[in-house]
């Protein structure tokens, strides 16, 4: 029996493949749940896509073998947010508005800033309050 998992990725839609329901397509015909972080897909202009998506590993592999036909670009980092640990000043001024804790103090004791990419649901809050640009937006 496949187990059910879980991925997070980011897909990058050419101009000519905004248009598509090709979300419909891994919901409908491959039994994904998709949970889309965030999206900048509009038409006539190139689109982004973070999201999770659950499934078995098989249905995920024939998913992406499908978006894959598309010319779509599939990252499986997920990464649309970054975090830039050298630019840090680790004020953690980010931490208090981060209401997933992607964003901690790793060290009680250096009070130093950590980044879980895992944990974080792209909500942008970090971009918008960091004073040093720490935190960025893949898109």
């Amino acid at each position: 029996m496949n187990e059910t998992v879980t991925k997070k990725m980011m897909l990058f839609f050419p101009r000519c493949e905004c248009e598509k329901p090709i979300i419909y397509h891994l919901v409908k015909d491959h039994n994904l749940v998709v949970n889309v972080y965030r999206a900048k897909v509009t038409p006539e202009e190139e689109g982004y896509l973070v999201l999770d998506v659950t499934g078995t590993e098989d249905d995920i592999e024939r998913a992406m073998a499908f978006v894959k036909t598309f010319n779509v670009t599939i990252n499986c980092t997920g990464k649309g947010v970054t975090w830039d640990e050298s630019r840090c000043t680790h004020c953690g001024y980010c931490i208090t508005h981060c209401p997933t804790d992607a964003l901690y103090i790793a060290d009680e004791a250096t009070r130093e800033v950590a980044f879980n990419e895992a944990d974080c649901i792209e909500c942008l809050a970090c971009i918008r309050v960091c004073p040093f640009g720490a935190c960025a937006s893949a898109f």
